[in-house]
């Protein structure tokens, strides 16, 4: 069973950094598509960045592009997002995900074939 878990989440004041990480237990996680997702209260999960199987694609959602960042490690099965200029809106509880159906890369949920536990990230104001 592959297991995806999260870190690095907690309370920032706005402006701030903070890096999420999410540790993938298989070897499979150098062939796999990674991507992070969020989901604030009362709202619907939403697509954050995705990177490809071998680190050479990225995509972003538009209300992140230039202040996130997403990478991945193969030597340590371990994704990072680099999280830069906090935002309150940026409040929500981040979810990695895996997909080994979607190499190249992939940017909705049901793409994705394994889920972490989540995250919470708060930003104040």
């Amino acid at each position: 069973q592959v297991q995806l878990v999260e870190s690095g989440g907690g309370l920032v004041q706005a402006g701030g950094s903070l890096e999420l990480s999410c540790v993938v237990s298989e070897r499979t996680f150098s062939s796999a598509a990674m991507g992070w997702f969020r989901q604030a209260p009362g709202k619907e999960r939403e697509f954050v960045a995705a990177i490809s199987w071998s680190g050479d694609w990225t995509y972003y959602a538009d209300s992140v592009k230039g202040r996130f960042t997403i990478s991945k490690d193969n030597a340590k099965n371990t994704e990072y997002l680099q999280m830069n200029f906090l935002k309150p809106e940026d409040t929500a509880v981040y979810y990695c995900a895996a997909s080994v159906r979607y190499r190249l890369g992939a940017t909705r949920a049901l793409e994705y074939d394994y889920w972490g536990q989540g995250t919470q990230v708060t930003v104040s104001s």
